[in-house]
This record gives structure tokens, C-alpha cells and sequence, in this order.
């Protein structure tokens, strides 16, 4: 698997837990560490510049969703 297969399997992952929950992965649940780890280090990538055209235009779709649930209680 490519660094970009395995990105967009990422992506598809974390889209796909956004869609399912109705809310972002939390910090303070270690099965979703890896989600919010990974979506950490994209937005630091975006920031400084780093993160590679064709990655930015899903990223920030990814975002964009994101931000639709920043404010969701996290309890279930």
C-alpha cells in the first residue's frame, strides 16, 4: 500500500466515523486516539504549508465536516 492509499484510507476511515457517531473522535477514548492523532497532525501539515495539494482539497472537506460537530456532546 502507498503513503497515498493508506492516507485515503485514513480519510475515508475518519469520514466514515463522523457520518456513523454524528460526532468528532474524542480524545478521551483511547479506541479513537489514532483518528484524532491523525487529523492533529494533517491540520499541522495544512498550517505550515506542508500538506500536498491534491490532500488539501479532502482535508479540508474533512474539516469543514468536522466543524458541523465541534461543539457535540461527546457522551452516549
Amino acid at each position: 500500500m502507498s503513503h497515498e492509499e493508506a492516507w485515503l484510507a485514513k480519510w475515508r476511515e475518519t469520514m466514515e466515523f463522523i457520518e456513523k457517531k454524528r460526532r468528532n473522535p474524542s480524545k478521551h477514548r483511547v479506541e479513537e486516539h489514532m483518528l484524532v492523532n491523525w487529523v492533529k497532525h494533517n491540520r499541522k501539515l495544512m498550517n505550515a504549508g506542508k500538506l500536498k495539494e491534491t490532500r488539501q482539497a479532502l482535508f479540508t472537506k474533512l474539516l469543514a465536516r468536522e466543524e458541523e460537530y465541534r461543539r457535540k456532546n461527546q457522551w452516549e
